[in-house]
């Protein structure tokens, strides 16, 4: 260790020679132009405008173009770790926009391990090195902006790791979730990271979708309302948030995804209502530095060449101020999938003109800022056009301070700031709050330690742990498994035995969705196997669902049914006769029909962290009372799709079996589980609604107000859920609209008065112009604990604009 300590020292000097050292730095300012004066780019004291005027009048064409490109971190397009005497022939020589995953030691890619990534204070003091290099071997000494994402925890090695997004937005708890993203914030500052992609605020509607997993659910307030304390959160530490994916990413035609992700059939007011609503409301509201671009169209146009999407939504209506970076290979995509440019060159115009700033690929840059080059000077792209996207970049990097202090200014925190005691406490906190009780029949659950000598823990979930660790987060981090961690709780005295049962997927899958296939006579034995130790066990608790091979970026199902061999393996166990407990590890909503009907209770845990089975063992047996809310509908089956909160009165109704439209006898009705669903240990009672005034006048504010109350035995969270209604209006509404939720902890006969204020934006709707106003006329305030189990309800009215 002390070997590369040295090395690293070394390595730093020969990157910042002492006389540029001495000559560049200088107190409360840097000579980034090393011309021996303070120009007024590199004066902290005068404005911004004034400091961009300035940067930029001095910036040739070179330089400019290198502000507008991404460079991959070592491993994916960079060769070296450290600067070498190669870079001042590389195309970066005069700058770069960003660097993206430096020296993170990425997973699954073992050409990007570094030996840099760990200790943290190893990698801060080496992103130091590759600042010195560009703030002191370029012409102007434009630092660079080190990005990297962090959906759910830095994805840095070692790094404190956070469940799945689908089960942080199962928590409902808004306090959370700005803890998560000031812990993200924080470790990416003392890393040496300047920008973290973070949140994904893309509503799931299409539960077949791949990514779902890595999305907040399937409601826009929901999504719009724990994006924004994410947003914060990463924001209150000196670091830029970059939402992703702007915008109508989500739902690409019929689910699928990889090269399909396309033509999304979204009407314009859903397009708004829906799946724009988080991106105005958390530009609006949390101010992010950083938009991702997607590369899908909407209605014939390709977002990342559309300036109707990048500069009149995002930035005119939406007051985003920041920089634009497009998801990788979007601007590609212009002319190889959508076909609406001739080459590359053109594709670049397309997209410079409607507003992108920052092109992203998993090549070098080169061929990009050639293009800028080319099309500048052949006068296809305006030199003014070229200055305002520069601008949005560098105006980026003067607000995050890059221009005050480049470097990480104390490289030794680093390891006393990442990963800490707290941040893992935290993180086992997501862990338990992620956690959804979908059914406890006759309260089998909790199990009574004290009452059991035999646990059998079956599947091939249970002693798994891939899930746990994403190409989106940390690596490198020990994980406990569901099995390991019943086992640790269980302690001496109460026996957990393991079967395996059957693999996540069997040979042939998924075409065997479309053909079945018969059991092999090893897969035979396996379920036998586990229904032999079944006869043996006080209780069976199944452990089934997906893994990060069947549920993920490009990983689209056409069916939502357990995979492989798990259904018959259930089956199986279920008619021993034992009581039997679910734990779902999944990625996605699943038609979990048989289960509903037959297993007395069933835990969703979705894609828990690496404490996922320490929090799951707690609530099995009662440590820990489960009060986490369903984000996303869950189907009976893939035929009712889509199946969605919220909708448009009727669209969910059940099919009559006579009169008008009837004979509906083989229809299926209804959700497995709705919206917002999620039981508990203990049992809420609401009371004294409250709604004032009752007469609201134009854009005034709605105080709401519910008594909650603990009627049960034990301690618990309960999501108090607001939902409202427009009772008449002059074009078709959803049914009902979340627009309000707090998770309130309770003790056993303990009761809150919980508030709620409305505001006209909660009230507003799209009118046949397309305008968002508020009407006059009577709303219903719906309050409970679903989206259809209302506890109390009341009316009041508007007096509109």
């Amino acid at each position: 260790m002390t070997r590369n300590i040295i090395l690293l020292a070394l390595l730093c000097l020969s990157a910042t020679p002492l006389h540029a050292q001495k000559s560049l730095y200088h107190k409360g300012w840097v000579d980034f132009n090393k011309n021996g004066r303070r120009d007024t780019y590199e004066d902290p004291a005068r404005p911004l405008d004034q400091r961009l005027d300035d940067l930029l009048g001095q910036m040739t064409l070179e330089e400019k173009s290198c502000q507008l490109a991404t460079l991959y971190g070592y491993g994916r397009v960079l060769k070296d770790e450290l600067p070498t005497a190669g870079w001042k022939t590389e195309i970066w020589k005069d700058g770069i926009a960003n660097i993206d995953e430096e020296l993170n030691s990425l997973r699954n890619t073992p050409k990007a391990q570094s030996q840099f990534s760990y200790p943290f204070s190893k990698h801060a003091k080496a992103i130091n090195t590759i600042q010195h290099w560009f703030v002191e071997e370029t012409r102007l000494g434009i630092p660079v902006d080190f990005t990297n994402e962090g959906i759910h925890g830095l994805c840095h090695d070692r790094a404190t790791p956070l469940p799945a997004p689908i089960g942080i937005g199962s928590t409902w708890n808004k306090g959370l979730v700005r803890q998560a993203g000031e812990t993200v914030g924080r470790e990416a500052k003392a890393l040496g990271y300047t920008n973290v992609y973070v949140p994904i605020l893309d509503p799931a509607r299409d539960p077949r979708w791949g990514r779902v997993v890595e999305c907040y659910g399937e409601d826009p307030f929901l999504i719009a309302e724990l994006g924004k304390q994410m947003t914060l959160g990463v924001q209150s530490q000196g670091v830029a948030s970059t939402l992703k994916h702007f915008a109508v990413y989500s739902v690409p035609k019929g689910g699928r995804d990889g090269n399909a992700r396309t033509d999304p059939h979204v009407a314009p007011r859903e397009m708004h209502q829906v799946y724009l609503y988080p991106f105005r409301r958390v530009i609006q509201e949390a101010h992010p530095l950083g938009v991702m671009s997607s590369y899908n169209d909407w209605d014939g146009q390709p977002i990342s060449g559309s300036r109707y999407f990048l500069t009149e939504l995002l930035r005119q209506q939406f007051g985003f101020d920041g920089y634009v970076v497009s998801d990788s290979r979007a601007v590609e995509f212009l002319f190889e999938k959508h076909h609406v440019a001739t080459d590359f060159p053109d594709a670049t115009r397309m997209a410079m003109e409607a507003g992108l700033n920052v092109w992203t690929n998993f090549y070098s840059p080169a061929a990009y800022i050639t293009n800028v080059r080319e099309l500048v000077r052949g006068g296809r792209v305006s030199p003014a056009t070229l200055d305002a996207r520069v601008r949005e970049v560098l105006s980026v990097k003067f607000r995050l301070g890059l221009f005050d202090q480049p470097y990480v200014a104390d490289p030794g925190q680093a390891d006393k700031l990442v990963h800490t005691a707290a941040a893992e406490a935290l993180a086992l906190q997501l862990n338990r709050e992620s956690l959804v009780l979908l059914k406890n029949e006759k309260q089998m659950l909790p199990l009574q330690k004290e009452k059991l000598k035999n646990i059998l823990v079956v599947g091939p979930l249970a002693d798994a742990t891939s899930h746990a660790i994403s190409r989106y987060g940390p690596p490198n981090n020990p994980v406990t498994s569901v099995l390991a961690g019943l086992r640790a709780y269980a302690g001496p005295g109460l026996q957990v035995q393991y079967e395996k049962g059957c693999d996540v997927v069997h040979a042939g899958w998924p075409d065997t969705e479309l053909v079945p296939s018969p059991l092999t006579a090893a897969e035979q034995a396996g379920i036998a196997r586990a229904v032999a130790q079944a006869q043996q066990a006080d209780v069976i608790v199944a452990v089934l669902g997906e893994d990060d091979k069947t549920v993920g970026e490009s990983l689209s199902r056409t069916s939502l049914e357990l995979p492989g061999r798990q259904q018959q393996l259930l089956e199986a166990l279920q008619a021993t006769g034992k009581p039997l407990v679910l734990v779902l590890i999944n990625g996605q909503p699943l038609t979990i029909n048989f289960a509903d009907r037959s297993v007395p209770a069933i835990l969703e845990a979705w894609f828990p962290g690496p404490t996922g089975g320490r929090a799951v063992a707690e609530a099995l047996f009662g440590d820990y009372n489960p009060g986490g809310k369903l984000p996303m509908t869950f189907p009976k089956t893939t035929g009712q799709l889509e199946l969605n909160f919220p909708f448009k009165p009727g669209s969910h109704a059940g099919q009559p079996t006579s009169g008008p439209n009837g004979a509906g006898n083989t229809s299926v009705n209804g959700a497995l589980y709705s919206f917002g669903h999620g039981l508990s240990y203990t049992t809420f009672a609401y009371s004294n609604l409250q709604i004032t005034p009752r007469e609201a006048a134009p854009q005034g504010l709605i105080e709401v107000a519910v008594d909650v109350a603990n009627t049960g035995p034990v301690a618990g969270d309960e999501v108090v859920q607001l939902y409202l209604r427009d009772k008449l209006s002059s074009v078709v509404t959803y049914d009902s609209q979340l627009r309000g939720f707090e998770r309130v902890p309770l003790r056993p006969g303990e009761k809150k008065t919980v508030r709620f204020t409305l505001r006209p934006d909660d009230l507003a709707l799209l009118d046949s112009n397309m305008n968002f106003v508020v009407e006059p006329g009577q709303f219903e305030v719906l309050m409970g604990s679903s989206s259809t189990d209302i506890r109390v309800k009341d009316t009041f009215e508007s007096k509109g604009k």
